[in-house]
C-alpha cells in the first residue's frame, strides 16, 4: 500500500481550499478534452459506496434544447425562491447557475436498489450519500485540472428527469455545470458578498 508524503498532503489540502462553486459569469466556452473528462469521471467512480454498491450514473447533457428546458425550469423555481428572500435585496443580484454558459452539464443519478444492500438496511439513504461522495470526488479532480464545477440545486428533480427522459429507477442527486473558467475566486463568492460568515473549526467540533 502506497504511503503519501508531506508534499502530497499539502497539495491535497491546497485543492480542498481552492475548490469553488462556480457560477455562469465565470465559465469559458473552451471545451473540456475527452481524456480530461474521463479522468474526472474516473475519480468520481473511485468514491466510497455503501456495500460496494456503486449506485451512481452520470448523464452528460449536450442537447441544446434539453439544456434550455432545464434552464427554464431553473428560472421558474428561482422566481419562487426569490419571494422567500424578499427581505434580502442581495438575492436578486446573485448569479446562481451556469446552465447555458458552461460547456458541460452533468446530471448525477442514484440507481435505486432492486435487492437488499449491505450497510443500507438501517440507514436507507446511505446509497444516496454514496453518490454525493462521487460528486465530491468529481469536483476535486475537476479543480485539480483547473476546471470549475457548479451545483445547481434550484431545480425540481422530477422535472429534470422528465426533460432528460430518465426512468423511475433513478433519483436525481445533483445537476452540475462544468467548464474552464476565467478565474477562481480567492474566497467562496457568498462569503465575499457577506451572505454568510465562515465557521471556525471550534464552532463545528465537539468532544464527548
Amino acid at each position: 500500500m502506497r504511503a503519501f508524503d508531506l508534499h502530497a498532503q499539502t497539495l491535497l489540502q491546497t485543492i480542498f481550499s481552492a475548490r469553488r462553486d462556480v457560477r455562469g459569469k465565470h465559465f469559458q466556452s473552451t471545451p473540456i478534452e475527452d481524456e480530461v473528462l474521463r479522468k474526472i469521471l474516473e475519480a468520481a467512480i473511485s468514491a466510497p459506496s455503501v456495500g460496494f454498491s456503486q449506485p451512481w450514473k452520470f448523464i452528460i447533457v449536450q442537447n441544446v434544447a434539453k439544456r434550455e428546458a432545464i434552464y427554464n425550469e431553473f428560472v421558474s423555481e428561482n422566481a419562487k425562491a426569490a419571494k422567500l428572500f424578499d427581505e434580502t435585496p442581495l438575492y436578486a443580484s446573485l448569479k446562481l447557475e451556469g446552465i447555458k454558459e458552461s460547456p458541460l452539464n452533468i446530471a448525477v443519478l442514484y440507481q435505486k436498489p432492486t435487492k437488499t444492500v449491505l450497510g443500507q438496511t438501517t440507514q436507507k439513504k446511505m446509497g444516496e450519500y454514496s453518490v454525493v461522495c462521487a460528486i465530491q470526488n468529481l469536483w476535486l479532480m475537476a479543480r485539480a485540472h483547473n476546471i470549475g464545477v457548479g451545483w445547481v440545486s434550484i431545480l425540481r428533480p422530477k422535472k429534470v428527469k422528465k426533460i432528460l427522459g430518465i426512468g423511475d429507477e433513478y433519483k436525481l442527486i445533483g445537476y452540475l455545470t462544468m467548464g474552464y473558467v476565467s478565474e477562481f475566486l480567492d474566497e467562496p463568492e457568498l462569503l465575499k458578498l457577506g451572505w454568510e460568515e465562515k465557521k471556525t473549526l471550534n464552532e463545528v467540533v465537539e468532544w464527548v
